[in-house]
């Protein structure tokens, strides 16, 4: 969850710095009770803007934290604010939202409706008759972590589970089965995804399910987090006297041998599934490490390598991270999930292959 500590008075003060250092502009708060309280009429302030020999009334709501769900409400209120003080007030108005954060999603509905924003990263966007001002900086530190910790350890196993199961409603304990997660870090998810405007919700208390209504925008925003991480560490091994074609077979039987759980992902899985490349020269896996990993490594003769690696091993940290798995041809594929975010990864061509995974498999 986002720790929002801004009060509205830091928000608008911080705005009006950042007019003040555009050229040719200069912006001073005319109304608005700064120290916590509320105006009469539901504005935290009005900021009288001139810009290049143009002025204008900028009417400012302070908010903590803005996400879609939370835009069209805001947005009537500000308009019906604004129409107060157009009738009192001669000249330009515009219509402008302050926040600690606003998620992207947020940014472009208010883009939309031709409401400016001003988020604590130095973000601005403010659009006015003969007026444009647009800088377009990161999202502040608290937007980043927050989104950062949705997509890691547990929380992104429930993330994982609605996207397989896209098509089914889910109570928050049913869902928290399928996740292998605490019925507490299911529901904190569902309320960060609901912010999103991604899901579906229908009855009520105890009842209440919920329905993944845009997979592809969660998905899209899993891929921008992916891009950001640092990829997961890699242990190369060369195993000999093995072709291409049968070193996924021989993998899987000595790890099976020796009860190790993996699942197959990057190219060699995404070939089985939807194939793209003439020939696949390395198996890519990600599996529970341990004793019988040695072992099974030592059964195929692989050894470590730092160049000319056929076999890539990623170590798990938990089992869940094999979550929804399936069993192809006698051998344990990555989820066609997985897979995908794993060829975003990638190298080479693995991008054209994610992109043609997801068109052919996937299907949003």
């Amino acid at each position: 969850m986002l720790e929002l500590t801004m009060t509205e008075h830091q928000l608008v003060s911080r705005l009006v710095d950042a007019l003040r250092e555009l050229p040719d502009v200069h912006a001073d708060v005319v109304r608005g009770e700064l120290s916590g309280g509320r105006s009469d009429r539901g504005l935290d302030a009005a900021v009288d803007l001139h810009v290049a020999g143009k002025s204008l009334a900028v009417l400012v709501e302070a908010k903590k934290a803005v996400y879609p769900r939370d835009v069209r409400q805001v947005i009537w209120q500000i308009r019906d604010a604004s129409r107060a003080w157009a009738g009192n007030h001669p000249g330009e108005v515009v219509s402008m939202i302050a926040a600690e954060s606003i998620s992207p999603g947020a940014k472009e509905l208010l883009k939309s409706e031709g409401v400016g924003y001003y988020d604590s990263g130095g973000s601005l966007y403010l659009p006015a008759p003969g007026i444009y001002l647009y800088i377009d900086k990161p999202p502040p530190k608290t937007l980043v972590k927050s989104i950062r910790s949705l997509f890691s350890g547990r929380r992104a196993q429930v993330l994982h589970a609605l996207l397989v199961h896209r098509q089914t409603w889910f109570g928050v304990t049913e869902l928290a089965q399928f996740a292998q997660v605490s019925p507490a870090t299911t529901s904190q998810v569902l309320t960060e995804l609901e912010r999103f405007d991604w899901l579906e919700a229908r009855g009520q208390g105890p009842s209440k399910e919920r329905h993944l209504r845009e997979p592809a925008a969660l998905l899209d925003a899993w891929v921008k987090q992916v891009k950001a991480d640092r990829a997961p560490a890699l242990r190369r091994y060369y195993v000999p006297a093995t072709k291409p074609g049968t070193l996924p077979v021989q993998v899987a039987a000595a790890l099976e041998g020796r009860g190790v759980e993996y699942a197959i992902s990057h190219e060699a899985a995404a070939q089985r599934l939807a194939p793209f490349l003439s020939s696949v020269s390395q198996v890519r896996l990600r599996l529970l490490s341990g004793q019988g990993t040695d072992s099974a490594l030592s059964d195929l003769g692989a050894r470590l390598v730092n160049e000319g690696a056929n076999l890539a091993v990623i170590e798990t940290k938990s089992a869940g991270e094999l979550l929804f798995r399936e069993r192809l041809d006698g051998l344990w594929l990555a989820s066609p999930i997985q897979i995908y975010l794993d060829l975003i990864r990638g190298e080479g061509r693995s991008k054209e292959m994610a992109e043609h995974f997801r068109k052919e498999r996937i299907g949003f």
